[in-house]
């Protein structure tokens, strides 16, 4: 039997590998530390009690033969599609033109099923690891990764890039946290168009922006339904992160260089690939649709855009430059060389190192948000005692 000669192409050291390697020394070194974890994006509070109210009400309709239900149609629960058509699209996308998936990093990967191992790829430098190692397992070869840098306000220079057939973008940004602007958007579009090129547009975290003026959707943007596809995640924004609930979406605009539909081809990798997502976490992301629903789902996505305003209060007197965390809860902070170990031997906080996102990364560390209050307060505790530390010695 021959290996897929693709997998030698990825870097062995996956990032959050390495992290578990590194973490796993210390505790044998140091047993007794309390560690607190600020780096994996995992939550850490309840489904609220609504949506679970949803979740149990399926299972409960599952036991019973005249309300139970199995395969369901491939492209997802007609009601879900129409819930999210309006509740995150004011419906200026249609329900056929969704498809709910067991969540955004699966789309992903089968997104590339599409396109084939001749395209060429665009990448945000720092990035999120999913659209690099997806690409490399797809055979592809031809991979530019551009510098999403504070000097460019973490947009990068797309004009630079000649030939493209596929754009990774995600915003608000993992792992910086930065949201693009409507101007930014407008102008990857009419670069996207401009090279008849398809944006991959990850707006997972759209649900923590809380400034009207920014997009929370590529679709904000004109035209934009002829060049992109978005996916998007339940996952953060309801605790939904072991549930697996997600959607993309690919307009009937969208066609290929021969005029042929990329939403038909979409349809048919998903019947081929994919049986439709459980019908348990559909009838969750039903419930978190509701008015009662949308409530708790503010709730809780303020909840850990406090934990990052808190985590912003105890590194700022540190004196580095911060980024993000007001439309997502990762904040991403400049210390021009590598703390990821000084964070952990020393104040015993587990963070995420920015080179694992890229060589853009480099010097920088993600702190997510995602923990619990206790944890986030003791975490600014330890932080805070340092600083006063370091000023009572100066």
């Amino acid at each position: 039997m021959r290996r897929n000669d693709n997998f030698a192409r990825l870097n062995k050291n996956y990032l959050f590998t390495e992290i578990e390697k590194r973490v796993a020394a210390f505790k044998a070194k140091e047993p007794s530390a309390k560690l607190i974890s600020l780096s994996v994006g995992d939550t850490s509070q309840s489904i609220p009690p609504s949506i679970a109210k949803g979740l149990v009400q399926k299972i409960t309709d599952l036991q019973v033969n005249e309300t139970y239900s199995g395969y369901g149609p491939s492209q997802g629960d007609r009601a879900l599609r129409e819930k999210i058509a309006e509740a995150f699209y004011e419906n200026k996308i249609s329900a056929d033109e969704i498809f709910i998936s067991d969540g955004a990093k699966c789309d992903i990967g089968r997104l590339q099923l599409l396109f084939g191992e001749k395209s060429k790829i665009v990448l945000q430098n720092p990035t999120y690891p999913v659209y690099l190692d997806s690409s490399l397992l797809m055979g592809q070869t031809e991979i530019s990764a551009l510098p999403a840098l504070p000097d460019n306000g973490f947009f990068p220079e797309f004009g630079k890039v000649k030939e493209v057939d596929l754009i990774y973008f995600c915003s608000p940004n993992n792992p910086t946290g930065v949201a693009a602007t409507k101007e930014q958007l407008k102008e990857l579009v009419s670069f996207a168009k401009s090279r008849c090129a398809v944006i991959i547009f990850d707006s997972a975290y759209a649900g923590f922006i809380r400034d009207p003026s920014l997009p929370r959707s590529i679709y904000e943007i004109e035209g934009a339904e002829e060049c992109a596809i978005e996916v998007s995640s339940f996952s953060k924004l309801i605790g939904f992160t072991g549930v697996r609930l997600g959607w993309s979406v690919v307009p009937k605009a969208l066609k290929y260089e021969n005029g042929l539909s990329v939403h038909d081809d979409w349809q048919r990798v998903m019947a081929t690939f994919f049986n439709g997502a459980s019908n348990i976490a559909q009838a969750g992301g039903v419930a978190a649709l509701t008015p009662e629903g949308v409530e708790e789902m503010r709730g809780l996505t303020d909840y850990y855009l406090e934990n990052v305003r808190l985590l912003r209060g105890a590194l700022q007197p540190m004196g580095y430059p911060i980024y993000g965390g007001e439309a997502a809860p990762y904040l991403w902070v400049d210390f021009g060389e590598e703390r990821f170990q000084e964070f952990l031997e020393r104040y015993h906080i587990l963070t995420t190192p920015g080179s694992g996102f890229g060589s853009a990364g480099k010097g920088f560390l993600r702190f997510s948000g995602f923990g619990s209050r206790e944890d986030i307060l003791e975490a600014t505790r330890r932080l805070k005692r340092e600083v006063s530390y370091q000023n009572s010695d100066r």
